[in-house]
C-alpha cells in the first residue's frame, strides 16, 4: 500500500447539505429556515440572544490589575545571617554566599537571635530586625534603591517628542 491509495473509510466523510439553491432538489425555497421572521432572514448576527446581554458581554474580563510600581524583596532573616559567618552583609556578599538571587533587593526581617556585631548594608529592615541588629552592636545602612522612589512603569509608555 501506498500514500496514494490512502481513503477515508466507506461513509465517514459526508458532503454538506447545499441549502438554497433552487427547487430542484431537497433544500430549496425557504432552505429550511421556515416561512418569514427574523431567523429567516440573514440579517441576524451570531451569538445575537433576542435582546438580551449576550453571554460574550455577560462574563467577566480583565480582573484586577497588575501594579507596574511594585517592589518585589528578598527575606532574609537574622538567623540565616547568624549561620552565614558574614560580619559585613551587602547584597553583593549575600549573593556571593547564595543567599539571594543575581539583581535581587534585600529585605531583612527579625526572625531569630544575633549574637555578634555586623554592619548590615541593604535595602529594608523591619523594626524587629534593626533593632536586634543595633542592640547586639551592629549597624544597619540603607541602601537606596537604583530607580529612586518608584520604577519606571512597565508596558505602554507615553514620551513627549
Amino acid at each position: 500500500m501506498k500514500i496514494h491509495d490512502l481513503k477515508p473509510a466507506d461513509g465517514s466523510n459526508r458532503q454538506r447539505k447545499r441549502v438554497g439553491r433552487g427547487i430542484g432538489g431537497k433544500g430549496g425555497k425557504t432552505a429550511g429556515r421556515g416561512t418569514k421572521g427574523q431567523r429567516a432572514r440573514g440579517s441576524i448576527p451570531v451569538g445575537f440572544e433576542g435582546g438580551q446581554n449576550p453571554l460574550h458581554m455577560r462574563v467577566p474580563k480583565l480582573k484586577g490589575f497588575t501594579n507596574p510600581f511594585r517592589v518585589e524583596y528578598q527575606a532574609i532573616n537574622l538567623d540565616t545571617l547568624e549561620g552565614s559567618g558574614l560580619t559585613e552583609v551587602t547584597p553583593e556578599s549575600l549573593r556571593d554566599k547564595g543567599l539571594i538571587h543575581k539583581g535581587a533587593y534585600v529585605k531583612i526581617l527579625g526572625r531569630g537571635q544575633i549574637s555578634r556585631a555586623l554592619t548590615v548594608k541593604v535595602h529594608a529592615f523591619s523594626k524587629s530586625a534593626e533593632a536586634a541588629i543595633t542592640a547586639a552592636g551592629g549597624s544597619v545602612e540603607k541602601v537606596p534603591l537604583p530607580f529612586g522612589v518608584r520604577p519606571a512603569a512597565q508596558g505602554n509608555q507615553h514620551t513627549n517628542r
